[in-house]
Order: C-alpha cells, then sequence, then structure tokens
C-alpha cells in the first residue's frame, strides 16, 4: 500500500513536518541521504516563536541548556526590555543537538527514517508520487499520495518538479567554524569593522565557540577548498588576535544569497525550509521560519491525507508561509546591507538606532527578528489576536482544578476551543478526533477579554468571542471540516 506521505530530508524542517503529520495520523516515511545524523552544529539559535513551537509539543526541555538571544537588525541592537511581551530567543544551541531529541520524537511517535537514501526521481500521477531513490542495497521505490522536499536549499526535490527559486546571487562570502581551545571576546550579534567586514563569536557547549567572519571584499568560497587557516587568517587581519592554535570541529561557508521558491506547492509535491527560501545564517533565521513551516504544513497534509480536510485547506499553506518566505528573504538582503555596506551606511545606522528606542519601531522590527510578528488572515474580526498565535503562557484553571498554560493544551496536534460557553462548545461536538474542547477560567484578567478562542493546531487564533464578526461554525468548517456526526 502506498505511504500517506513521504518526506525527503532528516534535518529540523524534515523531522518536524514527519512529527507533526504523524501526530495528525498519517503513515509517514523520512528518506535522508546522509547514513548517520551530522554532527555540524550549522544553525545555532531559535526564535522565541520556534521555541515556542516546540514547547507546545512538549519538546523544548529535550534540547537541554540554552541562553536568550539578544536582538539586531543588522547589528543595530533591539532593546527588549520596554516591550509588553517577552521577544528574547535561545541561542547555544548545535543544530545536532536539534536534530537528535526531534529524531527521538518522531522515533518514539513510530515514524520510520531511512537512512543512505538518495532521491533521484519521481513521477506523479493522479493519485500518488513514485519516489526513485539510490541506496546502499542499490535502487529503490517507494510511492505516497504526497512528496515533501525538506532537503536544503540546493533541494533536489525543488529541482526535480520544475519549481523556480528567484532571488539574488550571493555576492559576499562569510567563512564559519566552531572551535576549541580559544579565548577571544564574544560578540554575540557580531561587530561591524571599518571598510565593511564583519566578526562574530558565540559560546555553544562544551567550550566551543562560533566564529563568523566577513572581510570586506571576501567573494563566495567553494567548500571544498576551504581550510580553518583561511578563517584564522582574516581573523588576524582584522583583529589582531590569532586563533590558529584552536582546533576546528566543523568548518563551513556561505554566501549573501537570499531567494524564495516561486510556489511551496505544485500539485502532490510541497517545499518546506530551505527548499523554499534561504538567506544568509547571519540573521538566524532559517532553521526557525523552516520548522515554524513544517508546523503550519503538517497538520494540513496530515487532514488532507484521512480525508477530513476542507476544501482549500492544503492551498492555505502556500498562501500562509510564502509571503513570511519572501518577507525573510527581504528582510535578510536589508540587514545585510545594512550591517557591510562600511561607512556609507552610518547614517542610516544611525536613524535605526534612534527608531529602535521608541517602542512602536522597536516592537515592529523585534516582531519580525522573533516571529512573533507573523500574523495570518483567519478571519474578520477586531480582537488583537486574531491571526497571531495564541500567547502560550497565558494560564487557565481547568474544571477539575488543574492549572495549565495554552501551550500544554497543545500536545496532541489537535486544534484547541477554549470556551466557558456550553452553547459554543456544542457547536463543536463531533470534531473531537481533530479538535480538543477545554472548558476553564483565565488565571489572570488578561486584555483584551477573552470568553471563547478556537486556536488552530500550529497555535494560530482562528476565531475569538468578543471581537469576531464570522460565525463560529463557519470558522469551524473552514479550518476543521464537518462533523462526524451531527
Amino acid at each position: 500500500m502506498p505511504r500517506d506521505v513521504i518526506v525527503v530530508g532528516a534535518g529540523p524542517v524534515g523531522l518536524m513536518l514527519a512529527g507533526e503529520l504523524t501526530l495528525g495520523g498519517a503513515d509517514v516515511v523520512v528518506f535522508e541521504r546522509l547514513a548517520a545524523p551530522a554532527r555540524e552544529s550549522r544553525g545555532a539559535s531559535l526564535t522565541k516563536r520556534t521555541a515556542e513551537c516546540f514547547d507546545q509539543r512538549g519538546l523544548l526541555g529535550g534540547l537541554g541548556p540554552t541562553e536568550p538571544a539578544d536582538a539586531h537588525f543588522g547589528g543595530v541592537p533591539i532593546d527588549l526590555a520596554p516591550l509588553a511581551e517577552d521577544h528574547h530567543g535561545r541561542r547555544g544551541v548545535p543544530q545536532f543537538r536539534t536534530e537528535r531529541m526531534l529524531e527521538e520524537w518522531v522515533t518514539g511517535l513510530g515514524t520510520e527514517i531511512r537512512r543512505g537514501q538518495e532521491v533521484t526521481g519521481f513521477q506523479e500521477t493522479d493519485e500518488a508520487v513514485r519516489v526513485l531513490a539510490a541506496g546502499p542495497d542499490g535502487p529503490a521505490e517507494e510511492s505516497a499520495a504526497y512528496l515533501v522536499g525538506c532537503d536544503g536549499g540546493r533541494s533536489s526535490v525543488r529541482k526535480l518538479a520544475g519549481i523556480g527559486f528567484p532571488g539574488t546571487e550571493g555576492r559576499r562570502g562569510f567563512l564559519s567554524a566552531d572551535v576549541t581551545g580559544i579565548e577571544t571576546r564574544r560578540r554575540r550579534i557580531g561587530e561591524n569593522l571599518p571598510g565593511g567586514s564583519m566578526i562574530m563569536a558565540m559560546d555553544l557547549e562544551n567550550g566551543v565557540t562560533r566564529v563568523v567572519v566577513h572581510e570586506a571584499g571576501m567573494a563566495p568560497r567553494d567548500r571544498a577548498s576551504l581550510a580553518y587557516t583561511d578563517l584564522a587568517d582574516a581573523w588576524q587581519r582584522l583583529t589582531g588576535e590569532s586563533l590558529h592554535h584552536g582546533e576546528c570541529r566543523w568548518l563551513g561557508c556561505f554566501t549573501d544569497a537570499s531567494r524564495s521558491a516561486a510556489v511551496y506547492r505544485r500539485g502532490r509535491v510541497l517545499l518546506a525550509g530551505d527548499a523554499a527560501h534561504i538567506q544568509p545564517p547571519a540573521m538566524a533565521q532559517g532553521l526557525s521560519v523552516g520548522v515554524q513551516d513544517a508546523v503550519n504544513l503538517g497538520w494540513k497534509l496530515a487532514a488532507t491525507v484521512r480525508g477530513w480536510a476542507p476544501k482549500g485547506l492544503l492551498d492555505t499553506y502556500d498562501a500562509e508561509r510564502r509571503p513570511v518566505g519572501e518577507q525573510l528573504a527581504r528582510n535578510a538582503r536589508a540587514a545585510i546591507e545594512l550591517r557591510l555596506t562600511g561607512e556609507d551606511m552610518d547614517p542610516v545606522r544611525e536613524i535605526m538606532g534612534e527608531l529602535v528606542r521608541h517602542e512602536g519601531p522597536a516592537g515592529h522590527l523585534a516582531g519580525m527578528v522573533s516571529n512573533l510578528g507573523v500574523r495570518y488572515e483567519l478571519g474578520e474580526g477586531e480582537h488583537p489576536l486574531l491571526g497571531l498565535r495564541m500567547p502560550p503562557g497565558r494560564e487557565l484553571t481547568l474544571t477539575d482544578g488543574t492549572v495549565t498554560p495554552v501551550s500544554g493544551l497543545l500536545r496532541t496536534g489537535h486544534g484547541l476551543l477554549i470556551t466557558t460557553d456550553p452553547a459554543l462548545a456544542r457547536l463543536a461536538e463531533g470534531l473531537d478526533d481533530r479538535l480538543d474542547i477545554v472548558t476553564g477560567t483565565w488565571n489572570q484578567d488578561y486584555e483584551p477579554g477573552l470568553d471563547t478562542v478556537l486556536v488552530r493546531p500550529d497555535g494560530y487564533v482562528a476565531w475569538t468571542s468578543p471581537g469576531t464578526t464570522d460565525e463560529l461554525t463557519d470558522t469551524l468548517t473552514r479550518w476543521f471540516g464537518t462533523a462526524q456526526r451531527q
């Protein structure tokens, strides 16, 4: 029998998607080109929203120790202290640690991961996708209703599907390494140097320091020809310090290329993460936005293969996430120009520094950097939370006396209807395989108030009372389909 979904790529995005699909009742298999999990740190920070996504599935604690990450845009610090809500991300989280946590989760759910399988082609029909792969035992094939490429910026799935990847070519090169045995001043958000150069140094774990260098005029590099001495030489030219004695655990390079896929879905083929959008890692957004792609897509695709998805539900993935990817590409280009243009950009940096001392501009930029500012068009109404993520820390006292934050109610991957009105709760009867109904009282008088709130499985607010003009029955049908029983 064909699978429901084949996910290509066992990085953080592919693993998160596999877990979300499995929670939603889909039969999933993950194909991964590498024979064993990578030990590279690569992405080492999480935005606030991505940390919340992990927390709403009960996963955040599995990452181990982290610390709050400072916010900046293109090297201009953003003071988060005056903001009403905490926008701090998390840093010091090597990517292999994130992948290990997610792999333990998805395998615990029963999801199969096939390593050493490189996708070489696929054939799509009206009913399924037949995927061809090459592995240690020779050619293999597997069929599924849908195929999702989570296989990185050089995505084979995207190329095989013929999906365009418009954007800007990389003009600048950056060198990055994880090093032990060095002592250097920490420059956690990076430090701009005269002439358009930049350096960064931040702690990871076990005495490992992540260092990044861009020397003005440095062109994109070929990773195969890169040596640690290239980075150490550039660091010494820029700072006068020598890192040559350090032990390099991992070495990489990247560019300022910024791209977003022309579409995130073509027929039975979808894209998520770096397969759908790339940007300079200096923004510390790629992994985080990819995980949020997975959380948005997972429940919708699971609903589709299980047969209860209302018409057009899967199309909302492209409609909601592609604008986020396009904005990310734009923001990354702006941030890189702001950081690396040199002294000619100083007046703009000064104005930006003045603006972010005001709560409004600071809050807007912080919302982009933390991803808490992501808002979807989910209905008509005036409640300020409509279309935003439900603040996960808001606490409820349930009818049995249990006190729980909202995030603790999203572990199942279902939607959530929180209400004090039994009549509204009855409107959702028959949806219990996809929607949890919770009655209780808020522990604080949150402003503006909520008597009832409908939260999608990805944590976003689809309906409120008071504050939404759409009927609850219409909104329930839009996102959760028709009840199993009337």
